[in-house]
């Protein structure tokens, strides 16, 4: 079950700009980092600190090309459960952490209840991926496919 946002930290507009940075490059150093914020090296690297510490900052991580990989395939894929008590809807959670192939998985004010992010190499894949193991997942009653013909943003 979501769980209450934690309270907003309060950011300035060095906090502001640290996060821009380090979104645009992940991998930039602390004094590359300063620079581009306007701080010296120390205090960015306490802000720097402080935005992981609270989590404003979750992780760093690598954008791969997915076509290059010969995973380009998307489909977007409608859940609707049989059951949305808290309890059915942490197994449903829980079981979507275990497929890799879906990418994201939101709940959905709609006629449906969960609206996922798949990624497969084709169509089989991907049919594969729904038969055995998304419309296996707890309280599954209706999937409904659509399938990405070009991704312009991402």
């Amino acid at each position: 079950m979501p769980q209450n946002p934690p309270h907003p930290v309060e950011l300035d507009e060095y906090d502001r700009k640290i996060i821009a940075a380090v979104l645009a490059d992940g991998r930039v150093t602390v004094t590359a980092l300063a620079e581009k914020v306007g701080l010296s090296k120390t205090p960015c690297q306490v802000r720097l600190k402080r935005l992981i510490d609270h989590g404003v900052i979750r992780g760093f991580t690598a954008l791969v090309d997915s076509a290059k990989l010969g995973m380009d395939h998307i489909a977007f894929t409608e859940v609707k459960l049989s059951n949305t008590r808290d309890e059915a809807l942490r197994e449903f959670n829980a079981g979507v952490q275990r497929i890799p192939e879906i990418e994201e998985c939101h709940m959905i004010a709609s006629s449906f209840d969960y609206l996922l992010k798949v990624r497969t190499s084709d169509i089989r894949r991907y049919r594969t991926v729904l038969g055995e193991k998304i419309s296996s997942l707890p309280h599954v009653a209706h999937t409904s496919t659509f399938v990405a013909m070009e991704t312009v943003k991402e």
